[in-house]
């Protein structure tokens, strides 16, 4: 009996030990895909298409796109009315939002206007896009620059806070 209780001793104490940060969750994305062409419709009329050279996709449904993104808003005829591009984008599905960084940009082709930033968010849910971040709208002549920014997702109407100056455009200037 001694034997016995000496072997179970011996072989519990042998146990290896195991690294802890190996059992931790894996919080890396779970699939990658390239040339991403998404269309978003009402009522079977497309009302933007996303396009992106490369979608990394996160466990909580969560999306990047690390190698810019480029989002086009179309009016009820299917004409395009809106651009938008970012260096990076990233979509947040619990909040479903979308967030361009690094060298945003937004042209509205009927009203001749665009938007520089390095942040900006659209909401589809609200039809909105807005920064709190410093911004450059230009308006066919007129440069105005301003922190934080609220506008209707095609930037036909906008609000710009916090005006820092407004001045008219030299000859080959533009955003």
């Amino acid at each position: 009996m001694a034997i016995g209780l000496i072997a179970v001793a011996t072989l519990s104490s042998c146990e290896e030990e195991v690294d802890s940060s190996l059992l931790e969750a894996y919080l890396g994305p779970i699939s990658e895909a390239y040339d991403i062409d998404l269309y978003h419709s009402d009522s079977a009329i497309v009302r933007s298409h996303l396009k992106a050279k490369k979608q990394v996709e996160y466990e909580s449904g969560d999306y990047e796109f690390p190698e810019g993104i480029e989002i086009v808003f179309y009016d009820i005829e299917g004409r395009v009315t809106t651009t938008m591009s970012a260096n990076k984008g990233f979509y947040t599905r619990k909040d479903n939002l979308y967030r361009g960084e690094g060298n945003v940009k937004v042209n509205n082709l009927e009203k001749d206007q665009s938007l520089a930033s390095e942040e900006l968010f659209w909401d589809p849910n609200a039809k909105k896009i807005y920064t709190e971040k410093f911004v450059t709208v230009q308006e066919k002549e007129t440069i105005f620059n301003g922190t934080g920014m609220e506008a209707d997702e095609s930037f036909t109407e906008y609000k710009l806070f916090k005006i820092t100056n407004s001045r008219t455009i030299l000859p080959g200037e533009g955003i």
